[in-house]
C-alpha cells in the first residue's frame, strides 16, 4: 500500500515537474519573441531615422542648388540689363553724332 502510494506521488511529482518545465519553456519562448520584436522595432526606428536624415540632406542640397540657380538667374538678368543699357547708350551717341554732322553740313551750306 505504502509502496503504491509513494509511486503515485512520484508520478504526480514527475508530471508536475514536466508541466513546470513546459511552462518555463513557454515563458522563455514568449520572452524571446518579445525581445526579438523589440530589437526589430529598434532596428526599424534606426532605419527610419537614417532615411529621414538622408532625405533631409537631399532636401538641403536641393534647396542650395535652387538658391544658386536663382542667384545665377538674377545675375544673368542684371548683366543683360546692363548690356542693353550700354547698347542704348552707344545707339544714342551715334544718333547724336549723325544729327550733329547733319546740322554742321546745313550750316556749311
Amino acid at each position: 500500500m505504502k509502496k503504491k502510494e509513494r509511486k503515485k506521488k512520484r508520478k504526480i511529482q514527475k508530471k508536475k515537474k514536466k508541466k513546470n518545465i513546459k511552462k518555463k519553456k513557454k515563458k522563455k519562448r514568449k520572452k524571446m519573441k518579445k525581445e526579438r520584436k523589440k530589437k526589430r522595432k529598434i532596428k526599424k526606428k534606426k532605419k527610419k531615422r537614417k532615411k529621414m536624415k538622408e532625405r533631409k540632406k537631399k532636401r538641403k542640397i536641393k534647396k542650395k542648388k535652387k538658391k544658386k540657380r536663382k542667384k545665377m538667374k538674377k545675375e544673368r538678368k542684371i548683366m543683360k540689363k546692363k548690356e542693353r543699357k550700354k547698347k542704348r547708350k552707344i545707339k544714342k551717341k551715334k544718333k547724336k553724332k549723325k544729327w550733329c554732322n547733319a546740322t554742321e553740313r546745313e550750316i556749311q551750306r
